[in-house]
């Protein structure tokens, strides 16, 4: 230090001011460097940040888009979309799913190992005619030919005649009265008189060529005149479909009125559209017989105009909310779906991985649930008894236990929520495990509403509520469609009491 002072007073005081100055321009030098260096450094910290939010908004991005991706991929096995939705629109994975995984295509025709099926021969009350066929001499060598005690060759076949219709012509003949001086003619009988040109029998063919058929009114029309030669309008065609649903009227309310008194009930539904509007075609299936509403709600509101608030029965359904409400609002008993349960667990099996591996733990004791359903018949009562309630246990043991995920908490929160409902089954007989009665008998509803493109007005939606309600009922019980449409249109046409679908009369 005593050096540098030295040298200092040596200086003169033009080179101490000059020095001075250049210490401060250097001061001045380095306090803008380190604020551009103080600068740069919040600038970095700025983008620092940036990406930080940027990198949190892409993984959430990623995840939103992982669970759409998860969802588009959804199908009847994986969701409760049904299995229809797989026909119409099959996703892309499922689509190279079932390319890879085809299996050998089998011969056409008979299996080996499978018996045979024969139709059974017509008796003879049921033969209307009957041809028999000899031969005069051997067509080998030309000799006499004798009787054998070999029973015939015989071929049975069945023809359509000429003409299958049978045209009648009833004349009402006109009276002079010289009294009253006055013309009256005699009457004709009611199925004449409400039948008009087409009597009963036809007029349930056409009814079932168009419900049970999924036959348009061109196709009946067309069928009519060229098979039948009977060329029919398409509005009178209309109006024997109108008249069939008058006659089905009775049966119809009979069992609507029957809905709410049924100790067990499946019940689904499915959407249309009704000139540009969103209707829903309601089932309820019961252990005798199954009927279709047509209604613009899909809420819980429905469940009550038909079932009332203080239906006492179980009703087997899926997870819908509309059925959810019901059930909490009015305290009714419910069988959730089990087959809904495993596609909405195999969703979660598609997700991130701890989600996946509680998905799989739910299904393997869904899977072991089914095992003992299927070998009810090799254990006892109680026995079987015994081991639904052990699987049942575990299953709500491993529900409630979830990762944090969102979608394993919702199913955890459901079980807890409802998780007795999904097995009233095992403690409540005749009830079913799946909704599949239900869905069932409703896809035949799909598959005419996808032919037909469904209804345009009232009056179309009260004619197939009430044809899908026979169609299906009479399945149920094995009964010919056919026949009960010629007996309802027939004691319409008579004013006699309508036949009922569930037995006797209305």
């Amino acid at each position: 230090m005593g050096g540098m002072a030295d040298d200092l007073d040596q200086l003169g005081k033009p080179q101490l001011i000059g020095l001075v100055r250049h210490l401060i321009e250097r001061i001045n030098q380095l306090e803008k460097r380190v604020a551009q260096l103080e600068r740069e450094n919040a600038l970095l910290k700025m983008e620092n940040t940036q990406l930080k939010v940027e990198n949190a908004r892409l993984r959430t991005e990623n995840e939103q888009l992982k669970k759409q991706i998860a969802r588009l991929r959804k199908d009847s096995s994986t969701s409760s979309k049904p299995p229809s939705s797989d026909i119409v629109k099959p996703t892309a994975a499922a689509a190279s799913k079932g390319a890879k995984g085809k299996r050998r295509k089998r011969r056409i025709g008979g299996q080996p190992g499978h018996r045979k099926h024969e139709r059974t021969p017509f008796t003879s009350e049921e033969i209307d005619r009957a041809w028999e066929y000899t031969l005069d001499e051997c067509p080998d060598c030309g000799g006499a030919m004798q009787g054998s005690r070999k029973p015939p060759r015989v071929v049975q076949q069945v023809e359509l005649v000429a003409k299958p219709v049978q045209v009648n012509e009833h004349r009402a003949m006109a009276h002079w009265c010289p009294r009253c001086r006055a013309t009256h003619w005699a009457p004709l009988p009611d199925t004449v008189q409400k039948g008009g040109l087409i009597g009963p029998r036809l007029t349930a063919l056409a009814a079932y060529l168009k419900g049970g058929c999924h036959a348009s009114y061109s196709t009946v029309q067309a069928f009519l005149r060229d098979v039948l030669n009977t060329p029919l309008s398409r509005g009178q065609l209309a109006k024997l479909i109108n008249k069939t649903a008058a006659a089905l009227q009775g049966p119809y309310e009979q069992l609507l009125t029957s809905l709410p008194d049924e100790a067990r009930l499946n019940i689904d539904e499915t959407g249309h559209k009704q000139c540009k509007k969103r209707m829903w075609t309601w089932c309820f299936r019961a252990d005798l017989y199954t009927l279709f509403k047509i209604d613009p709600s899909r809420g819980s509101n429905v469940l009550i105009e038909v079932l009332g608030e203080e239906f006492a029965g179980v009703i087997g359904v899926d997870y819908f909310s509309a059925y959810r409400k019901y059930m909490k609002d009015f305290n009714v008993l419910v069988q959730f779906c089990l087959a809904h349960l495993i596609r909405d667990v195999k969703y979660l099996m598609t997700l991130d991985k701890a989600t996946r591996r509680y998905g799989e733990r739910l299904l393997d004791h869904l899977r072991a649930m089914f095992g003992v359903i299927h070998r009810r018949g090799t254990l006892t009562p109680r026995g079987f008894q015994r081991a639904l309630e052990d699987t049942r246990h575990k299953l709500l043991r491993a529900a409630r236990r979830p990762p944090q995920t969102a979608e394993a908490r919702n199913m955890a929160a459901r079980f807890r929520k409802h998780g007795e409902s999904y097995f009233r089954f095992i403690t409540t007989p005749g009830v079913e495990p799946t909704n599949n009665l239900a869905e069932q008998a409703i896809r035949f509803v799909v598959i005419d509403r996808r032919v037909t493109q469904g209804t345009r007005s009232e009056v179309g939606q009260r004619w197939c509520e009430r044809i899908w309600t026979t169609i299906a009922t009479c399945a149920q019980q094995s009964r010919s469609v056919f026949e009960f449409l010629c007996e309802a249109v027939l004691c319409h046409f008579t004013g006699q009491p309508p036949p009922t679908l569930v037995g006797g009369r209305v």
